[in-house]
């Protein structure tokens, strides 16, 4: 058994000040037991503009973003999901990249955000990620003090069938850093949150932004931790904050035993 946590944020446009509050609410997370931390979609920097976010991206390997993850999980002895930071490519383009460090602050794993929102929504709401984001294509699983953990992002989860390649790569926890939009949020974050966790019997850590940022933007917040059953473990609704709970392999393994759909499948 081992306790997780989700971090909640209303990220600002300097990093500075969000790497500040970040590195707060860790230090919380840690302190109430977490081994396992995952920070919300943009965690660093809620840019204005793509201009502002092009400024503060950083070559892989090397940057303030990401020597404040490989230094915050060291000095918390935490396994750390950053979240999202934006990483530089080949092109005009950035990657939004989410990294896994370990809790000597070595770097596990990275993934890119596969799916990009870009959708024209009811309220008037215009969200084109791909004018500033190149996709990635690679699915990431990868061993922790947890579990056998399935990287995603935001706008991936509308996407079942990445959960599945991510079951089928042996995922027994799913953590989803995301920014969801208020509108959005309302309709649809909670059923997709546990959907993901009931129909691949796993838990989920899902960190999410809240709140209205300077830029304009509202996001939904509800950071959550679901087990395999579909149950809400803890939630933090709407201001910024941890949720925290404990993931039970041996539950997760009893839920499967009972209820094994996953054998079951018979499309793939």
């Amino acid at each position: 058994m081992t306790r997780v946590a989700a971090i909640q944020m209303t990220s600002a446009p300097d990093v500075a000040t969000n790497l500040r509050e970040a590195e707060r609410l860790l230090a919380q997370a840690a302190s109430a037991g977490a081994r396992l931390a995952v920070l919300p979609e943009n965690f660093a920097i809620m840019a204005r503009n793509n201009a502002q976010r092009s400024a503060v991206a950083e070559v892989d390997g090397t940057g303030p973003i990401q020597e404040f993850l490989a230094t915050t999980a060291r000095a918390h002895r935490l396994w750390l999901v950053g979240g999202t930071i934006p990483l530089r490519t080949r092109g005009e383009k950035v990657r939004a990249t989410c990294l896994l460090y370990d809790e000597r602050g070595e770097r596990m794993a990275r993934y890119d955000k596969i799916h990009l929102f870009d959708v024209q929504l009811g309220n008037g709401e215009r969200h084109f990620e791909s004018n500033a984001f190149e996709a990635g294509d690679t699915p990431v699983v990868v061993d922790t003090p947890a579990g056998r953990l399935g990287l995603s992002v935001c706008y991936d989860i509308r996407f079942p069938e990445l959960y599945r390649r991510l079951l089928d790569a042996g995922a027994e926890i799913l953590s989803i850093p995301s920014a969801f939009t208020a509108y959005t949020g309302r309709a649809h974050w909670e059923t997709l949150v546990r959907a993901r966790a009931i129909e691949n019997l796993c838990f989920v850590i899902a960190a999410a932004q809240t709140g209205r940022h300077p830029n304009g933007r509202e996001t939904h917040g509800d950071s959550m931790i679901v087990n395999p059953w579909g149950e809400i473990l803890s939630r933090v609704p709407h201001e910024p904050g941890v949720a925290l709970a404990d993931c039970d392999l041996a539950a997760m393994r009893a839920f499967r035993s009972q209820l094994p759909s996953i054998e079951h499948r018979k499309i793939r």
